[in-house]
């Protein structure tokens, strides 16, 4: 009976991680004066770290100061000479809202 308990748990535990999966490929689209500005944001969690690159119609930029923490993110963007710290949190399955200066972005997984 132990044994069972202790399957059951672990597997009811292994099933709650996935689920609160951060990794993958997200999108959003900005409207901005000048039109819309789409980005694609690719993560992946290592235990409390949060890697991957942020992806704009100008080009390609890698995380930095990434960490996780349950649902919450936080990382910032460098290009020309600016940085951007964003943080975010994962609100199911397919949706995270990131924050940060310029606003909020609602990003919606991309399924493979």
């Amino acid at each position: 009976m132990k044994y069972f308990l202790t399957v059951l748990l672990l597997a009811g535990g292994l099933t709650v991680f996935a689920q609160n999966s951060i990794d993958g490929t997200w999108k959003g689209t900005r409207e901005t004066p000048n039109g819309n500005f789409e980005v694609t944001y690719t993560f992946k969690v290592e235990g409390t770290v949060l890697k991957g690159t942020w992806k704009t119609q100008f080009g390609e930029t890698e995380l930095t100061n990434g960490k996780v923490d349950g649902k919450k993110i936080s990382f910032s963007i460098s290009f020309n000479d600016n940085t951007i710290n964003s943080t975010g949190e994962l609100i199911n399955d397919n949706e995270i809202v990131v924050k940060n200066e310029r606003g909020e972005l609602k990003l919606t997984r991309v399924k493979p």
